[in-house]
């Protein structure tokens, strides 16, 4: 559910440092917001302070959030930290295999071309819309 930013609650964090926003703002400007963060029943913010701050910088007046049933301040400090701890970045050879496999859609060789221009005839010749 959309919540207005202005009503967002954000108490004492256990993540001090929210590091280099941009790259954060960027992606949400581009792709939307992936993840929603997580409030309390009464708008207070217990996981996606990044995510906030963000969209706060890029002028957002609402966020998708959803609303953690959550009821003791344990158990929603539990889940910002578990939510943190839980992420795992992409390792080097899996860097490379995304880089890789996104220049090839974006950069098709000559047969990969003339298939998608098949496929594209076909589609369009039998009204079949992308799926």
């Amino acid at each position: 559910m959309q919540v207005p930013i202005k009503d967002i609650i954000v108490r004492r964090r256990i993540r001090k440092d929210m590091g280099d926003l941009e790259g954060l703002a960027e992606s949400l400007k581009r792709y939307g917001q992936i993840s929603p963060i997580v409030i309390s029943k009464t708008n207070v913010l217990i996981a996606g302070g990044r995510r906030l701050e963000a969209a706060k910088h890029l002028g957002w007046r609402t966020i998708n959030a959803v609303i953690s049933e959550s009821s003791n301040e344990l158990a929603r400090l539990e889940l910002e930290v578990e939510e943190n701890i839980q992420r795992r970045d992409f390792n080097m050879e899996e860097v490379a295999e995304a880089t890789k496999r996104i220049y090839q859609l974006q950069n098709p060789g000559f047969f990969r071309r003339i298939f998608n221009a098949i496929v594209r005839f076909f589609k369009w010749l039998f009204r079949i819309g992308d799926t």
